[in-house]
């Protein structure tokens, strides 16, 4: 599925994995945040995603012209949950609306896992 921007000009199609891409590397840059998560559907294990593959870590839902992310993260232990939470969804939401254009209606963080750095 792809979002629809429609102007004087024409038409602007924007994939949902380009949105995945912009909403995986602004999450990465946030303070607390280890990585994005993949879990396997099969045995139930979370895996901690190389930057390459960022974009597995988020799933994007459009409807009405405005667009629901959900994120899979893994924080780092030792920080506040909820502040890191807050920080990626300011981030994430910004961003996209920025190189988009579109609405974010809803940035949805799904926490993990939480790894101890060592």
């Amino acid at each position: 599925m792809t979002a629809k921007i429609e102007n004087s000009m024409g038409s602007v199609y924007i994939s949902n994995d380009v949105i995945s891409t912009i909403a995986g590397a602004s999450a990465i840059e946030c303070y607390g945040l280890v990585g994005m998560a993949s879990k396997s559907a099969a045995d139930g294990i979370v895996r901690l995603l190389k930057k390459e593959n960022l974009d597995k870590g988020v799933k994007i839902h459009i409807e009405d012209n405005s667009v629901i992310i959900d994120l899979y993260i893994i924080v780092q232990f030792g920080t506040k949950i909820s502040v890191v939470a807050n920080n990626i969804i300011e981030k994430v939401k910004y961003n996209v609306e920025n190189q988009t254009g579109m609405t974010v209606k809803k940035v949805n963080i799904n926490i993990e896992g939480v790894r101890v750095q060592s």
